[in-house]
């Protein structure tokens, strides 16, 4: 059996995964998501929650063609560390694209999608990708 999630997990997870909120050290000044307590570059708790710019590029990328079971409906497609605009770097999916056409300094943007399906009966989990940026 799969690993099922808690509904409360997801809930708290929410405001994180829906609006794509990192963190910011107020000591080094260094950005970063996912958001945690510890700045990750200086070890600083003096950090605060900030809301991070939804577009950047494809910094590198791989195509995973034989995923955990609870993604093989997605197959293949693409996961990338994507480079925002104030320089951050997020692991994401790019989504609504070839993956053959995906490559490294296309311009993309944040969207709302779905991660995954905990079954018929399960929870439905959405959060961030990126897509290839539109006009």
């Amino acid at each position: 059996m799969a690993y099922m999630r808690s509904v409360p997990r997801a809930w708290r997870e929410r405001k994180i995964k829906y609006q794509l909120i990192g963190g910011k050290c107020k000591d080094c000044g260094k950005s970063f998501y996912p958001y945690r307590q510890v700045c990750p570059a200086c070890g600083s708790e003096n950090v605060e929650e900030v809301k991070l710019p939804e577009r950047g590029v494809v910094e590198v990328f791989t195509v995973v063609r034989s995923p955990p079971s609870d993604f093989a409906w997605q197959a293949p497609y693409v996961v990338a560390l994507v480079r925002l605009e104030d320089g951050t770097l997020v692991p994401a999916q790019i989504t609504d694209v070839d993956p053959d056409e995906v490559h490294e300094g296309m311009e993309v943007e944040a969207v709302f999608r779905k991660y995954r399906e905990q079954g018929q009966q399960g929870i439905i989990e959405y959060g961030i990708k990126f897509r290839p940026r539109t006009w």
